[in-house]
């Protein structure tokens, strides 16, 4: 564990509210150390992840942060998707757990009308469980967007889910066999849209295999998250969404009643620095560098003085 920057991302938040923290007085320098002396919690904080690269990375951001400021972590990542890790965050043997707060929102309000980020955070918060809270939501989103090649593009005038219903060719939409049943999946399109859908399954979250059979035009529509970098590589077009079939979705950190003050602060801080800019970039580094996630995390932290 590593302790030599213990309360530093503390000390951080606590300036970004207007604490005064006395900071000159520090040998090292480093403005995020305010030289505590206190001891964080001894019990172990259980931090999981999707099934997503993306959602690995930035978990590992948070168990190094917390790592960082004294705290014992255990890792549990790529523990499936939601329909898996949801009932274990639920039993308290996950304690944090970064999530996407439209997704996250439809699960327990399938129903829900919200569609902005502020309105969907703002709700999520009142549906969550007993003993489960979200901390802040970040600037970073990644959210569902459906994607088609340039040529499909081109060729049917086609640049919103909208103009998919002047498409006279039959659509076949690919991604995680969860999306069929997902309130934005084909029912969702034909709802909002009046647009019908064929339906293939491509278990890889968007990544090679679903590309490939976008690129082949076994499919000719494909799920993608927002901040996946093979969406520019391909030259992808992401289809406009003007009636709000996918909610606004921010990374937000779904927490345990193990989660202290202080290490809400920590993930706070970190979550405050997180942009969907940096998040398109550290994607890139796993999908096109072949970085490991614990690598991606570190070299961040330390871009964002928060090691």
């Amino acid at each position: 564990m590593i302790t030599a920057g213990k309360g530093r991302l503390v000390a951080l938040a606590a300036v970004a509210v207007g604490a005064t923290v006395a900071l000159a007085g520090c040998a090292s320098g480093n403005p995020l150390d305010n030289g505590s002396t206190g001891e964080a919690t001894s019990e172990t904080l259980v931090i999981g992840s999707q099934d997503y690269y993306s959602n690995e990375i930035i978990a590992e951001i948070y168990a190094q942060a917390l790592e960082e400021n004294g705290f014992t972590v255990d890792r549990q990542f790529r523990i499936g998707q939601r329909e898996v890790y949801i009932p274990e965050i639920e039993s308290g043997a996950i304690d944090v757990f970064p999530e996407y707060t439209g997704n996250l929102l439809q699960y327990y309000v399938p129903d829900t009308t919200a569609t902005t980020s502020d309105a969907v955070y703002a709700e999520l918060e009142t549906s969550l469980p007993e003993g489960l809270r979200v901390l802040d939501q970040s600037p970073a989103t990644d959210q569902d967007s459906y994607n088609v090649t340039k040529k499909f593009s081109d060729e049917n005038d086609v640049t919103s889910l909208a103009d998919l219903k002047n498409v006279t060719t039959p659509i076949t939409l690919g991604g995680n066999s969860e999306l069929a049943t997902r309130p934005y999946g084909p029912e969702g399109l034909k709802k909002v849209y009046g647009v019908d859908v064929g339906f293939t399954p491509i278990e890889d979250s968007g990544g090679p295999l679903t590309l490939k059979a976008l690129v082949d035009n076994q499919v000719q529509m494909v799920n993608i998250y927002s901040a996946d970098p093979n969406i520019a590589a391909n030259d992808l077009v992401t289809l406009e969404d003007p009636e709000g079939l996918f909610l606004a979705s921010n990374v937000v950190p779904v927490v345990s009643e193990k989660v202290t003050d202080e290490a809400a602060d920590v993930i706070n801080t970190v979550s405050a620095a997180l942009t969907a800019e940096d998040l398109v970039k550290l994607n890139s580094l796993s999908v096109n560098d072949q970085e490991s996630a614990e690598q991606i995390a570190k070299d961040w932290l330390s871009e964002q003085n928060l090691f």
